[in-house]
């Protein structure tokens, strides 16, 4: 009996964890669900002729935020007018009740709006409209002009029912910003204590590889997500503070790591390592702790840490190296390493100085 509650607690430990993890996941299964049924109910009750297209504009409305949402609903719609009204156009000017005249005018229908789409990405359903229209009169018997108002009615009410849903059950993208530039700080944490861990070993490839690669593809989606809560900020969804400080610090704290990984690894004599490698390991735990703990402080919306620590490290090390200097132990070493250190120093100086910046952009939301 005690194994199986055992066993239990363990699976709702689990359970409580998977739905923690997948939260924002299992949020927009249920919101596109939602969406579609709703929007396909509706246009039963409506008439509609095709409400697939209300269900299909339903499901591509209802995104991950409610800023990427407009953003989604905007570009469909607009994209989804201008093909109906270009495509109701032809089919009402142009006859094509023979299959060559009928080909000839897809193909005013294609050409064009597939040339304005190569140049906005967001308008690929120009053309897809401006065919639906022009087909589906002859598969259903009706009229262009009516096949051109079912096609505003169904995008418009799938469009408003997915907007609708992702407001009412919204998942922020000031929220989902907050969540991955706190996870690319725990990323850059760990990538700073690999870099400094073994500073006068240089890191293969692979190893460097998947640092820089993992940071790079975290800062990538954070540039997504910052832009749609900018949407969200700006059509007055939401009153968070703005996303670009924040992107900006941790872009140059990325290109940080990136210098310190071009850095480490020059071979230092005995005397200078002795000086450097304890300042050096000081920074490490420091720097990787302050990062660490801003993320968690911008995911909790606390106060930042204290730089306290960090700065007495860095003076240390600056102190260290002032006395390598002093008493010319570089002279003793090989050029290529020579100037290893003194970008290390560097990279480390702009760290410290961004690291003021992180503490700046925390504290702005956390009064937020």
């Amino acid at each position: 009996m005690a194994e199986n509650e055992t066993r239990i607690a363990q699976l709702i430990v689990s359970a409580r964890k998977y739905l923690r993890r997948y939260r924002l996941q299992l949020i927009l299964a249920m919101r596109a669900t939602a969406g579609a049924l709703f929007a396909f109910a509706l246009a039963q009750i409506l008439h509609l002729h095709l409400p697939l297209w209300a269900v299909l504009t339903s499901l591509i409305v209802t995104q991950m935020s409610l800023g990427r949402s407009l953003k989604v609903a905007n570009d469909y719609l607009v994209g989804t007018f201008g093909g109906v009204v270009y495509g109701g156009a032809l089919a009402i000017l142009i006859p094509h009740e023979s299959e060559l005249a009928l080909l000839g005018v897809l193909a005013l229908a294609i050409a064009p709006l597939a040339f304005i789409a190569s140049f906005r990405a967001n308008f690929n359903v120009l053309p897809i409209t401006a065919i639906i229209v022009l087909l589906v009169p002859g598969m259903q018997h009706v009229s262009p002009m009516a096949s051109a108002i079912d096609r505003i009615l169904e995008v418009t009410i799938g469009g408003a029912v997915g907007f609708a849903v992702s407001f009412l059950f919204p998942s922020r993208a000031h929220s989902i910003t907050i969540q991955a530039a706190a996870d690319m700080l725990d990323l850059m944490a760990d990538g700073l204590s690999r870099l400094l861990e073994h500073h006068t070993r240089e890191l293969d490839m692979t190893e460097r590889r998947r640092i820089q690669d993992g940071i790079a593809a975290a800062l990538a989606q954070l540039t997504i997500t910052g832009a749609e809560a900018e949407h969200e900020r700006h059509a007055r969804l939401t009153s968070g503070p703005d996303t670009g400080p924040l992107l900006r610090t941790l872009l140059r704290l990325r290109h940080d790591i990136v210098m310190l990984g071009r850095a480490v690894g020059c071979d230092l004599p005995d005397q200078v390592a002795a000086l450097l490698t304890p300042a050096l390991k000081k920074i490490e735990i420091a720097g990787s702790n302050f990062l660490r703990a801003s993320g968690n402080a911008l995911r909790e919306l606390k106060p930042p840490p204290s730089l306290g620590e960090v700065d007495a490290t860095f003076r240390d090390y600056i102190a260290q190296f002032s006395t390598v200097r002093r008493e010319g132990l570089t002279r003793e070493m090989k050029s290529e390493d020579a100037e290893r250190l003194f970008a290390l120093g560097f990279a480390l100086e702009q760290l410290r100085e961004h690291f003021g910046e992180v503490q700046r952009v925390v504290r702005e939301w956390e009064r937020h």
